[in-house]
């Protein structure tokens, strides 16, 4: 990657330590770089009002005045742009900490480097780099009221794109996860940001949860009688799945559709599963006894009692993408996974890794003996018409 149009900031107390850095960053091709000694000076440097736009600061933990922690806050709350790498002593775990608190005051940082600091470390962080885009109110979608989306409901113009799900052992295509998908007329494609909090304001997210079931099933017998025996997976809502007439609802959809409950998993997030009305976990126990799957999903955002949860009769643990992006190359992260995996096989249940963005990614996965994955590098979600073309392309890897 070319650096040299990008603005540098170095800020370490270290009068040699500094001078190395910079003499790194040239190295590397940086052509402007501005070096502090102390906290406050590096705040005053990224204030774009006093001086020239900083793309990339390098900061030291262990700052005079104002150390990196402080920093790092201060720069969340002024919503400052600029991307950081931040250096210290330290140990791994510790860094990795530090990474973890940037991400919670919003601050884009490209990473931490334990000292020394090499160009070896530094480069591949720099490589990660890249130009914020322009803000455009449109890339984040319209916005509608519950009127009109009952109304898009109502005429049928929202539909399930289907995501594959991969057994890493083999390579095979296991099953689909069904997202939910507005075909607007006017606007295009729209994805749930556009309509989930009106519904959820309205109480009533089971209006889609019901319209996904019903096409998502209806799908899966399409490809069924196409040869493609595949199973489907449904985000749901819990207040959907207590209503009293749900087992007779969803009953009667596959009973329409001569779909069998071993094909349809249901998927719910942590916290919601995580309840101890009995009611709800009797709910839970009849599906399974029916043949239903049932996946907890975003494993590890929640705050999990796991006697609870080794009750719960679920199928699956599918692990949050926090833990799976750049756990091959974060050993805090990886030790993380490893004991969610570890859980799933304790448990005896099937382990699902989401956001699998990278080959490295998959091949981590893969050694730890995770059964399932899913994630960009393998597809986005697409529509069911692109399906089977997919599928055919899929198989000539494995």
């Amino acid at each position: 990657m070319d650096i040299a149009h990008l603005h540098f900031l170095v800020a370490e107390a270290d009068t040699a330590q500094r001078r190395t850095l910079v003499e790194l960053l040239g190295q590397l091709g940086a052509s402007q770089v501005t070096d502090v000694p102390d906290g406050h000076i590096a705040m005053q440097s990224l204030d774009p009002a006093l001086g020239p736009a900083v793309h990339i600061a390098v900061v030291d933990l262990a700052l005079p005045g104002m150390d990196g922690l402080e920093l790092i806050r201060n720069l969340g709350t002024a919503g400052s742009p600029v991307r950081l790498v931040v250096t210290g002593a330290q140990p791994a775990g510790l860094l990795f900490s530090v990474e973890t608190l940037a991400q919670a005051y919003g601050v884009d940082l490209l990473g931490t480097i334990s000292k020394p600091v090499t160009a070896a470390k530094l480069k591949p962080l720099l490589d990660n780099y890249a130009p914020l885009p322009k803000h455009d109110a449109r890339a984040e979608g319209p916005r509608f009221s519950f009127q009109e989306i009952g109304i898009g409901l109502q005429k049928r113009q929202f539909e399930p794109f289907f995501q594959p799900k991969i057994e890493l052992a083999t390579g095979q295509v296991k099953g689909l996860e069904a997202f939910a998908r507005w075909r607007h007329p006017e606007h295009g494609v729209l994805g749930p940001t556009s309509f989930i909090d009106a519904l959820v304001e309205s109480g009533r997210v089971d209006f889609l949860d019901w319209s996904m079931i019903e096409m998502s099933v209806q799908q899966c017998r399409v490809f069924h009688d196409k040869g493609i025996p595949i199973s489907i997976s449904l985000n749901i809502a819990p207040e959907t799945l207590g209503h009293p007439n749900f087992v007779r609802q969803i009953t009667g959809c596959l009973s329409r559709h001569k779909v069998m409950p071993d094909y349809v998993t249901f998927e719910m997030s942590e916290s919601s599963v995580l309840n101890t009305d009995p009611h709800f976990i009797e709910r839970l126990v009849r599906l399974r006894m029916m043949g239903f799957g049932l996946a907890i999903d975003d494993y590890g955002t929640g705050r999990s009692n796991l006697q609870l949860l080794a009750r719960i009769p679920f199928s699956e643990l599918k692990i949050d993408r926090s833990f799976v992006d750049g756990a091959s190359k974060r050993r805090p992260l990886g030790t993380v996974l490893r004991s969610c995996l570890g859980l799933a096989h304790s448990l005896d249940r099937m382990s699902v890794a989401v956001g699998v963005e990278t080959r490295q990614d998959w091949d981590f996965l893969q050694d730890l003996g995770c059964t399932y994955a899913q994630g960009y590098h393998i597809a986005n979600p697409m529509e069911a018409a692109a399906f089977p073309g997919w599928l055919e392309d899929w198989r000539h890897f494995f």
